[in-house]
């Protein structure tokens, strides 16, 4: 499994597992926890990606029942904040709302350090842009908890540039990167400048829901599936590594973020990592997403 350098403090695995899910699944045991990053960590893949919100703030905690120092060691951990929702620690909150605080950033890495039962959190994001951002304010905690050494590297999630922009200017540390949604099925970033932007900076952005929350499997996209699955056909694989394979072969350095509770499936998510797709395939693909061929 190839491996992503960010900084001098942090580097992942190209695949990264998505916990996004973890406490909806009907097994919560810590058996099978260790199960899924043991089925992770046998195809190289050591980065798991976790947010405050999951499971209602609970998959944090789910995580950290399952974790043994030998196993801690050998993994990475993302998680996120700023999202308060009415529920869990947050019930009694009136309405959903971001919150970028020096305050609220402090106490989600106390909390998230506390749940996982870990020492550091390898790359702490924040989860969405925030309209009422201080954006001295929110750089100079992030800065606060890398120096504190609770934090190894800090990046943002659902940013555009100029969020990015806005909130590098008021920090010392530099942001590594951006989580985005990135897909078959949303390629908008491919012409948005999104991407562009981060990769004229070096700076290799992570996409959440690459596989267009399972719709890619979704025959009714006929042209698209069928394309799909030709390749898979031709691989020996399923048509989810077609579709993860279309993305690490763009040269920004894109890792996916894939989630499942599946253990079989959970096996296979390395397969994307074997499956070349040389320029033809990926604009085949890509002009079937679109629905017509480029200009």
């Amino acid at each position: 499994m190839d491996r992503v350098k960010f900084n001098d403090a942090l580097e992942m695995s190209r695949l990264v597992y998505g916990m996004w899910r973890l406490g909806d699944d009907a097994d919560t045991s810590v058996d099978h926890i260790r199960n899924k990053i043991s089925a992770c960590l046998d195809q190289g893949i050591t980065t798991m990606d976790q947010a405050d919100i999951y499971g209602g703030y609970e998959a944090e905690e789910i995580l950290g029942t399952a974790l043994t120092p030998e196993l801690r060691n050998q993994i990475e951990i993302v998680t996120k904040c700023d999202i308060v929702a009415p529920a869990g620690r947050y019930a009694g909150a009136k309405v959903k709302h971001y919150d970028t605080s020096r305050a609220h950033i402090l106490s989600s890495v106390d909390h998230s350090l506390r749940l996982m039962k870990i020492d550091h959190i390898d790359l702490l994001l924040i989860h969405r842009p925030d309209p009422l951002m201080d954006h001295h304010e929110t750089g100079s905690a992030l800065d606060e908890v890398v120096a504190s050494g609770k934090v190894r590297a800090v990046g943002v999630s659902n940013f555009r540039p100029w969020d990015w922009e806005l909130l590098q200017s008021g920090m010392k540390t530099q942001l590594v990167t951006n989580q985005i949604e990135i897909s078959l099925l949303h390629h908008t970033p491919f012409t948005n400048g999104d991407i562009a932007f981060h990769q004229k900076n070096g700076q290799p952005p992570m996409a959440w829901s690459p596989l267009g929350g399972g719709a890619l499997f979704d025959t009714k996209l006929s042209g698209l599936h069928g394309a799909l699955q030709n390749i898979a056909t031709e691989h020996d694989v399923e048509i989810a590594a077609v579709a993860i394979a279309w993305l690490l072969a763009h040269p920004a350095r894109i890792l996916p973020v894939l989630g499942t509770n599946n253990l079989d499936r959970i096996a296979r998510i390395g397969d994307a990592a074997k499956i070349q797709i040389d320029r033809e395939t990926w604009f085949d693909l890509y002009t079937h997403a679109l629905g017509h061929e480029v200009a």
